[in-house]
C-alpha cells in the first residue's frame, strides 16, 4: 500500500478528526470514531474490525511494524508530527492512529447479562467500567442519557479496547431498560445484604450510578435486588468503577 503525505491542516480528513477529539460526542454527527495508539489499532483489528483511515506520524512511516498495521487500512496518509498532534487527547501523543465507521446499534438483547450506566460523567470511570464487563464476560452495556459519550476518544483510551467485543447501546431512558427480561442489582449503602453473603440472580443487569448521586430514586425502585460492598476500612463508598469491578467479578463468581 501507498501512503499518502498531508502537510495542510485543512485536508478534509484532518479536518474531521480534529472535530472527534476535540468534541467527544462529534462521533454521532461525523458516523466515526478515531482512535489514538497503536494499542487500540490493533484490538480492533483483532476483532474483525477494519480502519477506513490510517494516518502515521513521518517517524512512524519509518518503522515497518506500524507500516504493517496501517496497511490494514482501506486508506492511509503520513502527516508531519506537528499536524499528528493537533488529532491527539494526549501530553505525548501517539505515532499512530485509525478511523472507524461508527457501528450501528444494535437492539437491547433482553436476555444478556449487561451492565446499566446511570448518568455517569467520567470518561475514565465510564471506559474502566467497559473494561471489567469484558473481563468478566459480560457483553452487553447499556448507556442512559446524561452517560458520558461511549465512544469518545477519552472513553476508548479508558477502554482499552474492550468497546469491540461488547453490545453498546446509548441515549437510552430508565424506561427502555423494560426491554431486559432479567432483574436489576444495585448496590446501597442501606442495606444489610452483602454481596458475597448474596445468591445473585444469573445473568443480572448490574445498575451503576452517577459519581456523585448514585443510581437515581426511580430506578433504584426498579431494581430487584440491592447489596453493599463491606468496606472494612471505614470509607463511605468506594469509586464507581472499582465497585463495578468488583460485583462483576463476584457475579462471575457464583456462575462458576
Amino acid at each position: 500500500m501507498s501512503f499518502d503525505l498531508v502537510t495542510s491542516r485543512d485536508n478534509p480528513a484532518l479536518v474531521r478528526l480534529r472535530k472527534l477529539t476535540a468534541d467527544g460526542s462529534a462521533y454521532r454527527k461525523t458516523g466515526s470514531i478515531w482512535l489514538e495508539g497503536d494499542h487500540l489499532f490493533r484490538a480492533a483489528l483483532q476483532r474483525g474490525w477494519r480502519p477506513a483511515l490510517a494516518v502515521l506520524t513521518e517517524a512512524a512511516a519509518q518503522d515497518a511494524a506500524l507500516t504493517e498495521l496501517a496497511s490494514a487500512a482501506a486508506r492511509a496518509i503520513v502527516v508531519p508530527a506537528a499536524l499528528f498532534k493537533g488529532l491527539s487527547g494526549l501530553e505525548s501523543p501517539a505515532q499512530i492512529g485509525a478511523e472507524l465507521s461508527l457501528p450501528v446499534a444494535p437492539a437491547v438483547e433482553p436476555a444478556a447479562a449487561s451492565v446499566v450506566l446511570d448518568r455517569l460523567q467520567d470518561a475514565g470511570n465510564v471506559g474502566a467500567i467497559l473494561r471489567s464487563a469484558a473481563a468478566f464476560g459480560v457483553r452487553q452495556v447499556l448507556a442512559l442519557k446524561g452517560t458520558a459519550a461511549l465512544w469518545s476518544p477519552k472513553v476508548l483510551r479508558a477502554g482499552q479496547g474492550a468497546h469491540f467485543g461488547l453490545r453498546l447501546i446509548e441515549g437510552l431512558a430508565a424506561e427502555d431498560l423494560a426491554a431486559l427480561s432479567l432483574p436489576l442489582v444495585a448496590t446501597s449503602s442501606h442495606t444489610s445484604r452483602q454481596l458475597h453473603q448474596v445468591a445473585l440472580p444469573q445473568p443480572c443487569a448490574w445498575v451503576m450510578g452517577h459519581e456523585g448521586q448514585g443510581v437515581s430514586p426511580a430506578l433504584m425502585a426498579r431494581c430487584a435486588l440491592t447489596v453493599g460492598i463491606p468496606q472494612p476500612g471505614g470509607e463511605e463508598s468506594l469509586n464507581v468503577a472499582a465497585a463495578a469491578a468488583i460485583c462483576l467479578y463476584e457475579s462471575h463468581r457464583q456462575r462458576g
